[in-house]
């Protein structure tokens, strides 16, 4: 796909006006918009290889390359992510940190339903006040206590607590696959490879079922839950996702019939 990213340089560029690149915009143009020198010059690159490049002609350029020309040009997120495509790389993993407002929005929506909000590698970011009263705090934990694939491989107590023994194999294993295509997805970027590295290092069955290279998005089935305070309850598993963003939203929805909605809210309520 050379061609088609040479053209869409070529446009990026047509359309940064001077001014928007932090360049003196005196003396006159041809064009409103850069020249490919100027360009070449703030990527830190030669005007011939940037030359090429825009004309289909050059080598499949680096990602250090490419970060370089989608700052240059100001690209956006979306316009970076399709820059990096096109040139056969991943697209790259940014800081994911702060919530996606729709997302958020979703989460604190829905008071009946206990969810949480994390980023593509299974950290939490936000939880409403029904997920943290059926499963306690995650958000701001330090290290990798935050994190729910970790939570999941380390922690027999919270294994028990989520989920009974039979459905543990599948859902260790859908985990699993999913990170497997989250890792490829962010290019092998520094956090997936340290995360799988750790989880290899702190438990034998996850090195066992990450060594299978079983992929898949992530799904959730239905669970059901004990809860000490309340009985059991019975949830439908809810997955949404945002162009915007990595980030899920995890819904868990009381499932008709089952009384579940009215034993949840005894779980916001004093004993």
């Amino acid at each position: 796909m050379r061609a088609e990213l040479g053209d869409f340089l070529r446009r990026r560029r047509d359309a940064l006006t001077p001014a928007a690149a932090g360049l003196p915009g005196g003396g006159r143009r041809r064009a409103p918009g850069l020249r490919r020198d100027e360009v070449a010059s703030l990527a830190h690159l030669s005007v011939t290889y940037y030359e090429r490049l825009e004309q289909g002609r050059g080598p499949h350029p680096s990602a250090a390359t490419l970060a370089a020309l989608c700052a240059a040009l100001r690209l956006t997120g979306d316009e970076r992510d399709h820059a990096y495509r096109l040139a056969g790389h991943a697209a790259p993993a940014g800081p994911d940190e702060t919530p996606d407002p729709g997302l958020l929005a979703l989460l604190h929506g829905n008071a009946s339903a206990p969810g949480y909000l994390a980023d593509d590698l299974g950290t939490v970011l936000a939880q409403n006040a029904l997920n943290v009263a059926l499963f306690g705090p995650f958000t701001g934990l330090p290290g990798r206590a935050g994190n729910l694939i970790w939570r999941w491989f380390t922690s027999p107590r919270w294994r028990r607590t989520l989920e009974p023994g039979k459905d543990h194999e599948p859902t260790g294993r859908a985990y699993v696959a999913d990170l497997r295509a989250v890792t490829v997805q962010r290019g092998h970027d520094e956090a997936a490879l340290a995360l799988v590295e750790d989880l290899r290092a702190a438990s034998g069955e996850f090195a066992r079922m990450w060594d299978e290279h079983h992929v898949s998005a992530l799904h959730c089935t239905t669970k059901h839950i004990v809860d000490q305070r309340v009985g059991r309850l019975d949830l439908d598993c809810v997955v949404v996702t945002s162009p915007h963003s990595r980030q899920r939203l995890l819904l868990l929805l009381p499932m008709a019939g089952t009384g579940t909605e009215d034993r949840l809210m005894g779980v916001l309520s004093p004993h």
